[in-house]
């Protein structure tokens, strides 16, 4: 056995391959103690061994003795490849910017549109929100005279407001204007900026009121409708509790983002003032956010990262009495999320030094502190006062004025409690022309962007059908008469087998099922430039949460923003931040 292990030793391979490039002048170099010796392993086999630098001084002689032009051909090949390398990477740079630059024009230049067809049907929509624009985008105009009512002349990536509020991203950044793209369909849109304050179902007539500061002669009028989609969002819910509607800021629109913004430099600033008592600098400095929902979370997290970054630099004095306080009735934040990202949410927040209030019901509510009913260790329950200088209310939504009317118009609505109810079909129980999408519609599903934006996707879908199975129908009927007058037999036998044909395309189209939400995940920012996201993933949820989620947010948000105008904003307001820091001033 011994023999034959000698017989066929085991050369490592980086010895193969120094004897290879090496050369014939390999060995003849080598001095006598590094010449390659053969020794036994403890299982008795044979190997040879071969000094470190006995190999690396054969790969330099071997590379030495290639003749001159063959190194100047390894040369230029390394050469060529690395030039086609920047050739490709020049051109693909330059195509992309170019792509963009075109699609740059496109939206700049628009085409000219057609005008309203009065034979068509009107199809009115209120609200320019999730569900509202998601239908209008992929609608075809074409099929009905469409007309858009909202006192809000822009679409809002409310995902990013919270970012707002610091000054971490401009508003303008997450605005996209109604007429943009509304302006690049084929059949042209009207749009009004008002405000619905009343639907007439019995009379299809919806009626409007233009709330601007400038106002023109008519300030007040109707308009009638064929088909109406209700799409006007809920409002905040206070449920009941005094005070909040007067001392506390919502965080659902621009103007709110902007007030919770002066609002947190106001306190920063009086909190410096000459006199200024110790209790009364601890008050000022006391942020309060009631809700522990995605929103209340972000705003909570960005809050901290201003604090942090920005404010403890500029204002020093601040440093020792900034505080944030989030506060849930729910035993936990972020119900909607799974068990282990909650904890990690909790344990990022202790971290980041934000204290979390559960299980603790806000009563009342005053201009300096708020009343908050919790349970204490002994099971007993406690009314704590604790103030604040700037309170923030993210939680709840309750129904709009126009959305209760139209609901006491509507027989089957009555047992109805938090907006319209709807089928599967999302058409408004009750009636037979009226769909509602978004906050104001009661589907079973959870009152979230992700749901509206499906929503008002399946109605486009909806309607385009609808649209082309009634094309199809009048087809049908005057195929069908021109068969019955038809001169000849051929004559009859080409109409009939284009009904046959017609047949087949309407049954296809009329194919279309119910709405069924699918839940591609959930997102929050917790501060830190850390994140939480909960993510359907096959046949299960993929759970993670850190830094890199971190990132994964922001190219999920980039990714969900309207447009590229807005990602390039949104881009250019992160980079900014990142190098600048954020603004301190008070506008």
């Amino acid at each position: 056995m011994a023999s034959k292990a000698v017989m066929r030793p085991l050369v490592s391979v980086s010895a193969a391959i120094g004897f290879k490039q090496a050369g014939k002048r390999g060995y003849g170099h080598m001095s006598a103690p590094k010449v390659p010796q053969l020794v036994r392993s403890e299982q008795g086999r044979a190997r040879v061994q071969i000094p470190r630098q006995s190999i690396q001084q054969a790969f330099r002689r071997g590379y030495a003795e290639v003749s001159p032009e063959t190194q100047r051909k390894v040369k230029r090949s390394s050469w060529r490849f690395l030039k086609w390398t920047w050739r490709l990477t020049w051109l693909s740079a330059v195509g992309g910017l170019g792509y963009m630059a075109y699609g740059i024009y496109q939206n700049r230049t628009p085409a000219d549109q057609e005008d309203p067809d009065p034979s068509k049907k009107t199809l009115v929509v209120l609200g320019t929100g999730w569900g509202s624009v998601s239908l209008l985008k992929k609608l075809d105009t074409e099929n009905y005279n469409v007309i858009v009512i909202s006192p809000r002349n822009y679409f809002l990536f409310t995902p990013l407001l919270p970012s707002c509020t610091t000054g971490t991203i401009e508003h303008r950044s997450i605005m996209e204007p109604i007429r943009n793209f509304l302006r690049h369909k084929k059949a042209a849109v009207k749009y009004y900026e008002a405000e619905a304050t009343k639907i007439d179902y019995e009379k299809k007539v919806v009626y409007i009121n233009d709330d601007s500061e400038i106002k023109g002669a008519t300030s007040a009028t109707e308009v009638p409708f064929d088909m109406l989609v209700v799409g006007v969002g809920a409002e905040n819910a206070t449920f009941g509790i005094p005070g909040v509607r007067e001392h506390g800021c919502f965080l659902k629109e621009v103007a709110d983002a902007q007030r919770i913004r002066k609002r947190i430099m106001d306190c920063c600033e009086t909190a410096t003032f000459k006199d200024q008592s110790p209790e009364e600098i601890k008050r000022l400095l006391h942020m309060v956010v009631v809700g522990g929902g995605p929103t209340g979370v972000e705003f909570a997290g960005e809050l901290q990262d201003f604090f942090e970054n920005d404010l403890r630099k500029w204002i020093p004095e601040i440093s020792d009495n900034f505080h944030v306080t989030l506060v849930e009735a729910l035993p936990n934040v972020l119900p909607s999320f799974s068990k282990n990202l909650i904890d990690y949410t909790e344990q990022t927040f202790k971290e980041e030094t934000i204290s979390i209030r559960t299980k603790t019901m806000v009563k009342n509510v005053t201009d300096q502190y708020i009343e908050a009913e919790f349970t204490d260790a002994s099971g007993q329950k406690q009314l704590e006062k604790i103030p604040y200088g700037l309170l923030v209310w993210a939680t709840g939504n309750a129904l709009r004025p126009v959305v209760k009317d139209l609901m006491s118009q509507i027989p089957a609505q009555k047992d109805s409690r938090r907006g319209l109810a709807v089928n599967e079909y999302l058409v408004v129980k009750g009636t037979e022309n009226i769909w509602a999408v978004g906050d104001c519609a009661v589907a079973n599903y959870a009152p979230t962007a992700q749901v509206a934006a499906q929503e008002g996707a399946f109605l486009a879908r909806l309607f385009n059908q609808m649209a082309k199975t009634e094309e199809i129908e009048n087809k049908l009927a005057s195929l069908s008469e021109d068969q019955a007058k038809a001169p000849s037999k051929e004559v009859r036998d080409e109409a009939f087998a284009q009904i046959k044909d017609l047949q087949k395309r309407l049954r296809r189209v009329q194919k279309m099922g119910p709405f069924e939400y699918s839940h591609q995940g959930s997102l929050a920012y917790i501060g830190g430039e850390k994140a939480v996201a909960d993510i359907s993933w096959l046949t299960g949820n993929l759970a993670t949460g850190g830094q890199l989620t971190y990132f994964f947010w922001k190219s999920a948000y980039l990714s969900m923003c309207f447009s590229t105008r807005n990602r390039i904003l949104v881009i250019m307001d992160w980079t900014k931040t990142q190098i600048f820091g954020r603004d301190v001033s008070r506008e």
